[in-house]
């Protein structure tokens, strides 16, 4: 989930990148240039606020399934999801609908 979530997190997308930068292996581990970008401009190439695995999950939370009851009749009504939880969704390829 992580890796496919990686383009709006800030994890590394292109670790083989970062891992071509060391001296040696017993040097620390380094970001790809792209991994750099995100953390020092806090977002994507497009725009897009980078966040962390844990605030991501915060912001999918919001989204939800709501039973309605109108006169004896139930409707489910499913939030619209932000552009940030509907990018998510995609990388996932998963449908919020319920």
């Amino acid at each position: 989930m992580r890796q496919a979530l990686a383009p709006i997190l800030f994890d590394d997308e292109d670790p083989a990148a970062g891992e071509a930068q060391r001296t040696s292996v017993v040097a620390p581990a380094q970001r790809s240039p792209g991994a750099q970008r995100k953390a020092q401009r806090l977002c994507t190439e497009d725009g897009t606020a980078v966040h962390s695995f844990a605030t991501l999950l915060q912001d999918l939370a919001t989204v939800a399934k709501n039973r309605v009851r109108l006169g004896g009749v139930e409707v489910d009504i499913v939030t619209t999801p932000t552009p940030l939880q509907q990018q998510a969704f995609d990388l996932l390829n998963v449908s919020y609908r319920g």
